[in-house]
């Protein structure tokens, strides 16, 4: 019984994750538009950004809490780790100022986020 109440918390703490993810990306495109209107636009993506980063790294983290001590499936970490090489290469590319690909790959991360949003 107890066991069942710990893996029911680490799921949900992996929403938790999931949802604060996908909420950072979404705060990433309005401070977008920001950048391009406002001069105090590149600080907040600039700093908006390391957030999402973070945000990126706490749902590695909860996957690998639901996965390895709750006996949960090794697929969300997967997916988290692959989400984590996505937001590196996102950072990457902003730092580069590569915007031809910088946009249209945080569309796909706020879908693929949203999707992972919705599966748990």
């Amino acid at each position: 019984m107890a066991t069942q109440a710990t893996a029911q918390r680490r799921l949900s703490f992996l929403q938790i994750a999931i949802a604060l993810q996908t909420l950072t990306i979404f705060l990433q495109a309005v401070s977008a538009g920001l950048l391009l209107t406002a001069s105090y636009g590149e600080t907040l993506h600039s700093v908006g950004a390391r957030v999402m980063y973070g945000a990126s790294m706490l749902y590695v983290l909860a996957a690998v809490l639901a996965w390895r001590p709750g006996g949960g499936p090794l697929r969300p970490v997967l997916h988290a780790c692959g989400f984590l090489v996505l937001a590196s290469v996102q950072v990457v590319l902003g730092i580069a100022h590569v915007p031809s690909v910088h946009l249209p790959l945080g569309v796909l991360m706020f879908g693929l986020s949203l999707l992972a949003l919705a599966r748990r």
